[in-house]
């Protein structure tokens, strides 16, 4: 066993156990490169680091790359009235009418197809794009209640969005968000 990992394993029950945690993250992006599923996230909630449009200010949060094993940046908003109310979010094209692509910027790349997703109540769609300027990947979800529909997007440091898109929608899926989108909504 390497001296360095022994010494971390060591050190980590003597902090009672969150070191071994904080190495698993360093790991899943070591050896081939590919990012794995983080075990823990942490996610903090941080500035709306866009400017003002007609849609407003959302929700910013951050996983950083000791929880998330690469830095992952969420932005949630809602857009009132604005989702097809017939069918909802249920294809690539309202998806991506209604996402807040200028986040990831003009040189994307989208994934062949997008998969249906649901948060809380609300049913919708996902896809990963690659991005040239930002230099890793990002998720742009949407999902609706009616004729309003949330829309988030998260960037992600590393070109491989597949494996962070779990990850992204169960965070989607927690209490905090879940309850602001609530509230939002009038649900």
């Amino acid at each position: 066993m390497r001296r360095g990992l022994l010494i971390t394993i060591i050190a980590g029950f003597c902090l009672g156990g969150s070191i071994p945690f904080v190495y698993d993250g360093w790991r899943s992006v070591a050896g081939d490169g590919k990012l794995a599923t983080p075990h823990h996230p942490l996610w903090t909630e941080a500035e709306w680091p866009f400017p003002i449009d007609e849609w407003g200010k959302g929700r910013a949060f951050r996983c950083a790359a000791k929880d998330c094993g690469v830095e992952v940046n969420v932005y949630i908003r809602a857009k009132m009235g604005f989702c097809n109310c017939t069918t909802g979010v249920a294809d690539d094209e309202e998806l991506e009418r209604i996402a807040d692509l200028g986040f990831i910027g003009e040189r994307r790349l989208a994934s062949p197809t997008g998969i249906a997703i649901t948060v809380g109540r609300m049913k919708g769609r996902s896809r990963v794009y690659t991005t040239a300027g930002f230099r890793g990947s990002a998720v742009t979800i949407a999902f609706n209640d009616r004729c309003d529909a949330v829309v988030a997007t998260a960037l992600i440091a590393h070109p491989d969005g597949v494996a962070i898109e779990p990850t992204v929608i169960a965070f989607l899926n927690s209490e905090t968000v879940v309850h602001w989108v609530e509230v939002t909504l009038g649900l």
